[in-house]
């Protein structure tokens, strides 16, 4: 997976790793690894994490997993997991063991480690470093304090190892109901890290897991499990948002107190110690217009907002890639906008720019009408087609020609047309002469009206026979140029004209009695009936096109034989070039 064009730059995250190798810490070693948990669709902030992680793992050399964070199976769905793996497949990233005849080979869980991490979980009891607690959740809330005061010790904390060790093989066999107890950390309420003070590590919870089926009925909790999956898979370099910043202390804590009393060569009472990675943290990513979290990402589905997790007005990398982003200008977006420590807001302009790169270079170039407008050429013949030669893409002279019919009833955009054109208007007006993209020159000499509405229905122009290809053998100048279609050769096709899931820029920035749906864009989707020229009759699902002077479409799933349906992927507007393009010239004065 190429992130971009040039070698990536030396940011403060392959410092630490240059350093590494440089002392020898891990052997010269680098292995990273993807940890999703699958309580939902992966998103565009999720591609930051796989395209950071998978490029060091390539770029030094280095080894990279895909491992599944399955500890809550309230949560986590089967449809998810799936999800995840087609969604890390598409981008690009090849993590240890995959192949391409089985989607889930080389896939890790956290739920393979689960024996493992209750063994250490007894050793840490067997040490006196963790205590069954019969609190429940609100009253450990509770008693755990705040910035500036401790927190209070439960009243369970100083049972015997015992007790601790009975309590914890029957919470094991499930003779306790959810909630009734917790294993927990015996570390320090009063210590100013609120992570620290005697977290929870294990929960009850009655649930078939999607993995383990009901082999267990207690859990670990994502801070237990979460330095431990790396340890046992031999991360180097842990890569995390900002937000687990805080619980690294934690993580060490767990894996030193393991480690405590263990060596080297394994000659201690406990054993050989265990691998130590290094937690290291990042900014996440934030979108303008979007909202990231996956427990609003749920609720947009779960109350009928949006059609799915796949919906392309979505940030997901499903409903993305529906409504036609490649994997190439989401990579190429990742590395455009680096990592850093500081939390900031990246404007989703950037990203309709790097896509429409991507899509310049690849998408072959058509003509398709939104509004239609019926055109008669009153002096073209009657019956008469024509085979007019169109290039396929004038960024890629590979891509070739193509040939589109022409006759004498014509479609053209609404908007190409105005009765009392106002200034600099090129298009069609009356009296107006315009060049049909790849055909003629043609003037309009008349127009009707619906009698009703006074709307125009329909344009009476004539037609140059000398003027085929555009251009004029007296040499006059024609400044307008309109796309077209052959009416009767037209395809009729549905277009889903997608914008801005949001009116505002911060979604999560809410006045008070509010929530972020309050923000919802009510004209996020537009349905309307289109045309399309014939050569896209069978344009399989998924294909990118660019509709010559109106945006770039792609071929929804929901397509069916004789109904295509395309979905905007972004308008040829690129409204953050010419913000670069200003800002350079402000740099050069």
């Amino acid at each position: 997976m190429k992130t971009s064009d040039s070698a990536p730059s030396r940011d403060f995250i392959r410092e630490i790793i240059d350093e590494h190798n440089r002392t020898g810490r891990f052997g010269g070693r680098v292995h990273t690894r993807f940890p999703p948990e699958p309580n939902g669709y992966l998103h565009i902030g999720h591609a930051k994490s796989i395209c950071l992680n998978y490029g060091i793992a390539a770029e030094y050399g280095g080894k990279f997993n895909l491992r599944m964070d399955d500890t809550n199976p309230e949560k986590e769905e089967r449809e998810y997991v799936d999800s995840i793996i087609d969604d890390v497949r598409w981008l690009g990233a090849k993590w240890v063991g995959m192949r391409d005849d089985d989607p889930k080979a080389g896939v890790l869980w956290a739920s393979n480690y689960f024996d493992q991490m209750y063994q250490w979980a007894v050793e840490l009891i067997r040490k006196g470093l963790a205590y069954v607690c019969d609190l429940s959740a609100e009253e450990v809330s509770r008693m755990r304090g705040t910035l500036t005061s401790p927190g209070v010790e439960s009243p369970y904390r100083n049972r015997s190892v015992e007790e601790n060790l009975a309590l914890f093989e029957r919470m094991r066999r499930g003779e306790f109901p959810d909630g009734a107890k917790t294993l927990r950390a015996k570390i320090d309420m009063a210590h100013p890290n609120l992570n620290l003070r005697d977290p929870v590590m294990y929960r009850i919870i009655h649930a078939s897991h999607h993995n383990t089926g009901d082999t267990w009925c207690i859990y670990p909790m994502y801070d237990w499990a979460h330095g431990f999956e790396d340890s046992i898979e031999g991360i180097t370099h842990s890569i995390c948002t900002l937000e687990f910043e805080n619980h690294r202390p934690l993580y060490d804590w767990f894996i030193d107190a393991v480690n405590q009393g263990r060596t080297d060569d394994g000659s201690g009472p406990w054993g050989k110690k265990i691998h130590h990675p290094q937690q290291i943290e990042f900014a996440r990513l934030n979108l303008t217009y979007t909202v990231m979290s996956k427990r609003k990402l749920l609720r947009l589905v779960q109350e009928g907002h949006v059609s799915g997790w796949d919906d392309p007005r979505m940030p997901t990398l499903s409903g993305l890639r529906r409504r036609g982003y490649t994997p190439e200008a989401i990579r190429a977006f990742c590395a455009r906008i680096g990592v850093s420590k500081v939390d900031s807001v990246v404007d989703i302009q950037l990203l309709e720019h790097c896509l429409r790169e991507d899509l310049n270079q690849r998408a072959p170039r058509v003509m398709g009408v939104l509004r239609p407008l019926r055109v008669v050429i009153d002096n073209y013949p009657e019956g008469q087609v024509e085979e007019l030669e169109a290039v396929n893409n004038p960024e890629d002279e590979s891509m070739g020609t193509r040939k589109v019919p022409f006759s004498r009833v014509l479609y053209i955009e609404r908007d190409d047309f105005r009765e009392d054109p106002p200034k600099k208007y090129y298009r069609l007006s009356p009296g107006q002469e315009v060049r049909l993209r790849w055909g003629y020159l043609i003037r309009c000499v008349g127009f009707v009206k619906d009698p009703n509405t006074g709307e125009v229905v329909e344009l009476h122009c004539t037609y140059d026979p000398a003027t085929r290809g555009g251009n004029a053998p007296d040499g006059r100048k024609v400044k307008g140029t309109i796309h077209w279609l052959s009416a009767a050769h037209a395809v009729k096709a549905e277009a889903r004209l997608y914008d801005y899931l949001f009116t505002k820029p911060d979604p999560d920035e809410v006045e008070e009695g509010r929530d972020f749906t309050a923000y919802l864009n009510p004209k996020s989707l537009e349905t309307i009936a289109c045309y399309v020229e014939p050569g896209l009759a069978d344009a399989p699902v998924g294909s990118r096109y660019q509709f010559e002077r109106l945006a770039y479409f792609c071929v929804d799933p929901d397509s069916k034989p004789g109904a295509l349906v395309f979905n905007r992927t972004v308008t040829l507007r690129d409204t953050w070039a010419k913000i670069e393009k200003a800002q350079q010239k402000e740099t050069e004065g």
